[in-house]
């Protein structure tokens, strides 16, 4: 566990570096250590890398939250495929931001926050029941059927509220993607406390997700209160969804991709998988980011797109190993 921790710290790091200084146009070390220093005398490379940090916190605090939302969703529904993007609730979050905006008048991340979690609330109980009328040998394949229609919907929605209102198209085209461009860092202080929270339901669930993994009745025969502890951690998978959502928009696959990356390098045990995605995650979004910024120069590709591209084939690869195909 040791080494897998230092690893994944390196990751983070240099998926940090790799931000800085990667983009449209590169930027030197020194250069970045100037503008950082205030140093530097070219006011152009200042902003360049001011911008860089601001998608840079944001990408680490998103993959952060994704990451830790999709182990717990995963583990509470013994789900392989069970993630927040996979499952539509982060499309139906940012419908929520979305139609708060366009008829509520929201302009607060605050407000944001409150929107998707009421949008993240309603779409997982739509897709729970969806699941529910499937055959319950199916479940993990009709699970993610019924998130990807519900998220196809939840994003023909936002299509629809935003052509009616070209400024909204032009400012908060993001929420049909995801993505951690012209974001400022400082929006992360303003959902930090519903962020903390969270985390901290998340990070404390492990116990419970290994419960839940042998069995309800088994988890009840070992002293857990499985119904108290169940909503805990789903309220912290809730809460972490609903906030990366609000400030980067409806970004998928990472809390696929991130944990079973994560169970391939230390097991499965749900302790190390939650620690360990907390550092993954933020450097597969920002390394997400990067390479966004460096296919199509001089345009960037949103990193929604990106952690797309590399998660679907996880999700066919998952599902087939699911099915025994």
């Amino acid at each position: 566990m040791a080494w897998a921790l230092v690893g994944a710290a390196l990751a983070v790091l240099g998926a940090v570096a790799a931000s800085l200084l990667l983009g449209v146009q590169h930027l030197a070390p020194g250069e970045v250590l100037a503008a950082l220093t205030g140093t530097g005398r070219d006011p152009g490379t200042a902003a360049i890398v001011a911008a860089r940090i601001d998608r840079t916190v944001i990408g680490l605090v998103v993959g952060a939250a994704v990451a830790l939302s999709g182990v717990v969703l995963q583990g509470l529904s013994r789900n392989p495929v069970a993630e927040p993007g996979i499952l539509g609730l982060n499309s139906g979050a940012a419908l929520a931001v979305v139609l708060g905006i366009r008829f509520l008048g929201l302009d607060t991340v605050g407000g944001y926050v409150v929107a998707a979690i009421v949008g993240t609330l309603a779409v997982a109980a739509l897709v729970q029941a969806l699941t529910l009328m499937a055959p319950r040998a199916s479940a993990p394949v009709s699970m993610a059927l019924a998130g990807a229609a519900v998220m196809a919907l939840a994003q023909s929605l936002i299509g629809a509220v935003l052509v009616t209102d070209r400024g909204s198209l032009d400012s908060f085209r993001f929420w049909q993607v995801g993505s951690v461009a012209g974001r400022d860092a400082g929006q992360v202080l303003d959902v930090l406390p519903v962020l903390l929270v969270g985390a901290a339901l998340a990070l404390t669930s492990g116990p419970t997700l290994d419960a839940v993994a042998l069995g309800d009745d088994l988890a009840r025969g070992l002293g857990q209160n499985v119904v108290v502890q169940r909503g805990l951690a789903a309220a912290g998978a809730v809460l972490l969804a609903a906030t990366a959502t609000a400030l980067a928009g409806p970004i998928a696959f990472v809390g696929l991709v991130v944990p079973h990356l994560v169970r391939v390098l230390v097991g499965v045990g749900h302790r190390r998988v939650l620690l360990l995605s907390v550092l993954l995650g933020p450097a597969f979004v920002v390394l997400a980011d990067v390479v966004g910024r460096l296919v199509a120069p001089p345009s960037e590709v949103q990193v929604g797109i990106v952690c797309a591209v590399v998660g679907a084939p996880v999700l066919v690869l998952v599902v087939r190993r699911v099915r025994g195909l």
